[in-house]
């Protein structure tokens, strides 16, 4: 199995009005928009650490007729990659999760699915097809880049056991929340990339929150309320030391920042 394989590749926001989504991120966290020639599909690009332009770092789309009709709100998702997109969608239906879209290809990108696990979380499991430059790793928390991944759950241990026999990741430590209980954080090819905590009373269904890096909180914040966003918890200081708000963008995805200066 390849080393590659449970590692956060991407994010993909769905929403019901890209281009005014699209405004507010560019003024939020700094990254710029390309519209794919052959998809209805915005690319977020965000500058590279060394100077040597911007790289694609997730992705946009509007939510489609078929979602809205079951009434899914807008969201940001992450991809995860795997070795075998089939052989994953079959793991994750036999340990008790469900596969929301079945495996299909995308052309000259890879071969993906939707899936969630035994509490409801959503994840979209992705196969790329080989790239002729392979692509240039950049760390988690420069600017612009995705620096955290946090699974928002019904039962932590439970969780954790679904996914580190799905995408094979380890414990890293746990952290007594007191009241909240255990934070989990957990690894992939040994470096810490993610958290699990239990869901909070007023969140509605277990989920996945993408934290974006940012390079001050409070000026990210400042832009984020200027864009028409609204803060729903935070900011505060967390373990690293690190910053972070969680948040609702003006279409109504959840949306989180994360910085190492407030």
């Amino acid at each position: 199995m390849s080393d590659e394989h449970g590692k956060f590749i991407w994010a993909e926001l769905m929403t019901t009005d890209p281009m005014a989504a699209g405004a507010f991120y560019r003024a939020v966290v700094g990254w710029t928009t390309v519209e794919m020639a052959d998809y209805d599909y915005t690319v977020f690009e965000a500058a590279r650490p060394d100077g040597e332009g911007r790289a694609g770092v997730a992705g946009m789309m509007r939510i489609p007729p078929e979602l809205l009709s079951e009434h899914v709100p807008p969201n940001w998702t992450a991809y995860v990659f795997v070795s075998d997109c089939d052989a994953t969608v079959a793991r994750v239906a036999a340990l008790g999760g469900t596969v929301r879209r079945p495996p299909e290809d995308i052309p000259a990108i890879g071969r993906f699915a939707v899936v969630a696990d035994p509490h409801g979380a959503v994840l979209c499991i992705m196969t790329p097809l080989p790239m002729d430059t392979p692509s240039r790793s950049i760390p988690a928390m420069t600017p612009g880049q995705f620096g955290w991944y946090e699974l928002h759950t019904d039962d932590v241990d439970a969780a954790f056991a679904f996914y580190s026999q799905v995408f094979g990741w380890s414990l890293d430590h746990d952290m007594d929340m007191g009241d909240f209980g255990v934070y989990r954080i957990f690894a992939h090819d040994g470096q810490a990339v993610g958290g699990m905590m239990k869901r909070m009373p007023q969140m509605s269904k277990a989920h996945w929150a993408c934290y974006i890096t940012v390079e001050r909180l409070d000026d990210a914040v400042s832009r984020l309320v200027t864009g028409g966003g609204s803060v729903v918890n935070g900011p505060m200081e967390v373990p690293g030391p690190a910053y972070i708000v969680n948040a609702i963008d003006p279409q109504g995805a959840f949306i989180s920042l994360l910085a190492t200066e407030r």
